[in-house]
């Protein structure tokens, strides 16, 4: 099963959480503080591989959790960082943040690699708080949370040559032939519902990845038919074999299918009117294929401008004409860069480019509900998740803070009073003005 397109929830590993310990020494009277720092959490790491060809394995897996940091230990000893998890992508994949709708990165390199998730910090030990006012602190920190997010993964294959044209025109049968490909062939439209990909050896030491794409009708670009779902592959393609069934053994006209197909790309992604292009006039043993390809050359040469078109007569089924097309598609890739540039992805424009933000500073925001003064602050929420409030001095080192980013001056002008509750996310604290909070829960 061909699988272009998921949406997972990827997760860093959480640091480890930092430890107080004390020194225990034989004829050492007061040994100081010894708890050691948690280890880091562990990346979670997306890695091209150019073995894989969909996105089958997350049809079923959609959660994926790099490794927590060890914790800390006692004579301070920092616990081990995590190693990073490494998830297998296959070429061609767009990744995308679900909330944001931003292109996080684009992988089309074997090898390439993108933090997806990063791990969080090791929370610190209590050896890390000691001062001169307080040499022996009962204070540690717990581990930062990795970092979460759902993206989605976008799939458009990477293959050198793609087969386009109107369902049953015989995109299939032509790749069957040249390829060891085995795509599923039937006298009906929409055959193919997923692309097919096949190597194509041309005969004199080249060879190249052809990709036999569904088939197109009209009004495509806006998701008629399979639509999207055909026309994101097109883009990743370097050079287009258009095939026309020459034969007009349906009631379509040759000259009318070209157009109608090439509108279809071109209102999808304007730049894929630039993509080189080669019409392949397939079913030349059928009656009267040789009339309508003459009428076909007129009409082109009318409509088609400054621009050249190559066109070679070709039957699938009699292999006629086969090897000049093979040839003719080597020489085009031989002239054109290997690789599709990411400005040529649809949407980007339309996308803000993921970058990693600088850290703002700490902003909170008070109000009240039923005589409880409520703080909103995803910074402090972050940081009351990392300092553990189980000691008298990990309080005391809370209070302060809150005191020197001004959160006691605003609740005093707000009308706060001795004992009236304060509330930050999960925790209650008692309010004492000019001293300090008194965790109450």
């Amino acid at each position: 099963m061909f699988v272009d397109k998921a949406k997972i929830f990827v997760k860093g590993g959480d640091g480890g959480d930092g430890i107080v310990s004390f020194r225990r020494e034989k004829y050492v009277e007061q040994g100081g503080p010894a708890g050691g720092d948690g280890g880091r959490g562990g990346d979670l790491i997306f890695q091209v591989d150019e073995g894989l060809r969909t996105l089958m394995d997350f049809r079923y897996q959609k959660h994926f959790k790099a490794n927590r940091g060890e914790r800390g230990k006692v004579k301070s000893m920092h616990g081990a960082g995590a190693e990073d998890t490494i998830v297998r992508i296959p070429p061609g994949t767009v990744i995308v943040d679900d909330d944001t709708q931003e292109i996080i990165a684009d992988m089309t390199r074997h090898g390439q690699k993108i933090v997806i998730a990063k791990g969080g910090r090791g929370g610190r030990g209590n050896i890390r708080f000691a001062t001169q006012n307080n040499p022996a602190p009962y204070i540690s920190e717990n581990g930062e949370e990795g970092q979460e997010r759902w993206v989605v993964l976008e799939l458009k294959v990477m293959a050198d040559v793609g087969l386009v044209g109107f369902p049953s025109v015989g995109k299939s049968t032509l790749l069957s032939v040249v390829s060891g490909a085995k795509p599923k062939i039937g006298a009906y439209h929409f055959t193919t519902i997923t692309p097919n990909l096949g190597v194509v050896d041309v005969g004199d030491s080249r060879s190249f990845v052809m990709a036999d794409l569904p088939g197109l009708i009209e009004g495509a670009h806006e998701g008629v038919g399979l639509g999207h779902e055909f026309l994101r592959h097109v883009e990743r393609t370097r050079v287009i074999i258009h095939v026309i069934d020459m034969s007009a053994s349906e009631g379509r006209d040759p000259f009318d299918d070209w157009l109608k197909i090439n509108e279809e790309l071109v209102l999808y992604n304007e730049k894929l009117a630039d993509r080189p292009q080669i019409i392949a006039a397939n079913k030349m043993d059928m009656p009267d294929s040789a009339e309508q390809l003459e009428l076909f050359k007129q009409q082109l040469a009318e409509a088609r401008g400054d621009r050249h078109y190559e066109i070679l007569p070709i039957s699938s089924l009699t292999k006629q004409g086969i090897q000049e097309l093979l040839y003719k598609a080597a020489d085009v890739l031989d002239t054109i860069s290997e690789e599709v540039e990411i400005e040529d992805v649809k949407d980007v424009a339309e996308r803000k480019v993921y970058t990693y933000e600088k850290r703002e500073e700490t902003t909170f925001a008070i109000h009240k509900e039923d005589e409880v003064y409520v703080i909103v602050s995803e910074g402090i929420d972050k940081y009351m998740k990392r300092m553990n409030l189980t000691s008298y001095d990990a309080v005391m080192r809370f209070a302060r803070t809150m005191r020197k980013m001004g959160v006691d001056a605003e609740l005093r002008k707000m009308g706060a009073k001795d004992g009236d509750m304060v509330q930050i996310g999960d925790f209650a604290f008692e309010f004492f003005e000019g001293s300090d909070y008194n965790p109450n829960g």
